[in-house]
């Protein structure tokens, strides 16, 4: 008997305003920084890459590549991107620096 596999695709997952925020959050305490190019990939072909690059000023292959792990995307490009994700960035205490005081 053999078994098919089909391929897991995440973006299928990403699916709520609420998803994704808690998707990308997490993925920002763990810091690393592929692993956050790659979420952010993820949530940009959930959305739509194509409308996602319209929305950001960039070339679909300059999205692609902006979010590439190992690519070095300058901030104003995250910023960019995150922009035409409908998400804002925001700062608050670090747990292991609020575990600290």
């Amino acid at each position: 008997m053999t078994t098919k596999l089909t391929d897991f695709d995440l973006s299928s997952l990403l699916d709520s305003e609420e998803a994704i925020t808690e998707y990308l959050n997490q993925v920002m305490v763990d810091g690393d920084q592929d692993e956050l190019l790659r979420a952010f990939s993820h949530v940009a072909k959930a959305q739509g890459m194509s409308e996602i690059a319209r929305k950001s000023g960039l070339g679909r292959e300059s999205l692609y590549k902006a979010l590439t792990p190992g690519s070095k995307p300058r901030f104003e490009t995250m910023a960019r991107i995150s922009s035409a994700l409908g998400l804002a960035m925001q700062f608050t205490v670090s747990p292991m620096k609020a575990a600290t005081q």
